[in-house]
């Protein structure tokens, strides 16, 4: 041992046993700084948290179509069916209803003849078989 480290030793300044402390002590402190870090940084997902809706709707006249555009700027999936409506209220309401869909970032696709799905952005549609299919056979208006 050097004369400074007896000095050192004999005045109580710095001793091995201290020096292992202070290491343990700074690997504790930086395991929690980590851990709050974590912390702070998660993110969490708004929408996942919300219940997932899908509203069937059936319109006979154009200004059903309100109600419609309510539900899908409400982020809900909307199944339309336009079996009751004339081929000029129903070009109307596909016409009006894409617009919304569009604005909000979704997608519109046919399912049966006369019968739509309309999906806002956060919405997958699995199935695009079907969709070619029934485009293919002329249902796609």
């Amino acid at each position: 041992m050097s004369f400074i480290g007896s000095l050192k030793e004999i005045l109580g300044m710095d001793t091995e046993e201290e020096n292992e402390n202070d290491f343990e002590t700074f690997d504790n402190s930086a395991d929690n700084y980590d851990d709050e870090a974590n912390k702070r940084n998660k993110v969490v997902n708004i929408h996942a948290t919300a219940q997932l809706q899908v509203i069937l709707v059936k319109p006979e006249v154009f200004q059903d179509t309100k109600a419609i555009a309510d539900h899908l700027n409400s982020k809900k999936t909307v199944v339309l069916n336009l079996e009751s409506t004339t081929p000029d209220v129903t070009r109307r309401i596909i016409d009006f209803l894409g617009g919304v869909a569009y604005a909000n970032g979704g997608n519109i696709k046919p399912v049966a003849n006369n019968t739509f799905i309309i999906t806002p952005y956060n919405v997958g549609f699995v199935g695009e078989d079907l969709v070619g299919e029934l485009e293919n056979n002329g249902v796609f208006l």
